[in-house]
């Protein structure tokens, strides 16, 4: 399996990145220079402003398979730089042919979306485990048991309609309770799902860890040789990575969700790392979103046991081994894709 290396990511918005030699130079906006990173040990790059780089930087970093991804400061998506492709284009071309079946389509979907439900009940049954008495423990059982419900129907779901039903009624149910998995009460609530903008904290916090695993598996599924534009659940749109939005969907709950609740309960975000806008929107300022940058770096690095592979491998490659494995089932090396269960 391959090494998982760093992620650099620039969060001043006027910094401005050039390259000396094999190394990044990071400078302020008074061309001082704040740090140096040897372009060897970088994955990708994310840069969270407007200046951007050399032009003899982008050069390097394609060379080397590293990606840029440039983000607005609120962490919408703006633009990827990469290199010449070099994945094999009969896998692509089975890829294309093998999406236009509409039973394949919603097998690979199904498995995607089971994978999101039964994710989603783990982190409800952990949170009732680990915090006894400090929840609800009515309400998230309640709220397990509709779940398993959604999941019985996803599993009978014959097209996208049945599906989307299940998983729909499924977000609502886990979103309904995601409050009372909120232990520092004083400073975090949450009253249901805002995306654009976030209007409230726990809400942009979310949005932006979302922002992150997609483009991990943007990554990942070009890595494996796949197309990650042509997708199976999320409706095909230009520019979208439908197919990296549908198989992130399995570590939304286990990996993002619970990231961001670890932070709000370890108390590690504070309110005064978000702004308020005039229209209302929450959004992380500066502050913040280094503080959820380095931890998000430290939790790609922990060690799990892959459920299907029963391998240790750290968080951060599970995006690019789930890639691979969809890729083994399109070249019909596996039965069907397996999906993400965390036990």
């Amino acid at each position: 399996m391959r090494k998982l290396r760093n992620s650099l990511y620039i969060t001043n918005p006027l910094a401005y990145l050039t390259l000396d030699g094999e190394t990044v130079v990071i400078k302020d906006e008074n061309n001082k220079i704040t740090g140096r990173i040897p372009l060897h040990n970088l994955e990708d790059i994310v840069s969270f402003g407007y200046r951007g780089m050399s032009p003899a930087l982008m050069r390097a970093c394609t060379k080397k398979g590293i990606i840029v991804t440039f983000l607005s400061n609120s962490g919408r998506f703006l633009a990827r730089v990469q290199g010449e492709f070099k994945g094999n284009v009969f896998l692509r071309e089975k890829q294309y042919k093998s999406f236009q079946d509409k039973e394949y389509q919603i097998e690979i979907a199904r498995n995607c979306i089971l994978g999101k439900l039964y994710n989603s009940r783990t982190v409800l049954d952990r949170m009732r485990r680990d915090h006894k008495g400090a929840v609800d423990d009515n309400k998230l059982a309640g709220a397990s048991e509709k779940i398993k419900v959604c999941i019985q129907k996803a599993n009978r779901a014959e097209n996208p309609v049945e599906l989307r039903a299940a998983e729909s009624e499924a977000a609502r149910v886990y979103f309904s309770v995601f409050d009372e998995m909120i232990l520092n009460r004083k400073d975090f609530s949450f009253h249901g799902r805002s995306r654009r903008p976030p209007m409230d904290e726990v809400n942009a916090m979310l949005s932006f860890v979302y922002t992150l695993l997609a483009s991990m598996y943007t990554g990942g599924l070009e890595t494996a040789g796949l197309d990650p534009y042509i997708g199976c659940f999320h409706v095909e749109r230009s520019g979208r990575p439908s197919l990296a939005l549908d198989l992130m969907e399995e570590l939304r709950p286990v990996l993002a969700d619970r990231f961001v609740l670890s932070l709000i309960n370890k108390r590690v975000i504070k309110k005064s790392d978000f702004t308020v806008e005039e229209d209302g929107a929450v959004l992380l300022n500066e502050d913040g979103r280094k503080k959820i940058l380095m931890e998000w770096q430290n939790k790609k690095k922990e060690v799990i046991t892959h459920p299907f592979l029963k391998e240790k491998v750290e968080w951060g490659l599970v995006p690019l081994i789930q890639s691979k494995l969809l890729a083994s089932h399109i070249r019909g090396d596996l039965d069907t894709y397996p999906p993400f269960f965390w036990k």
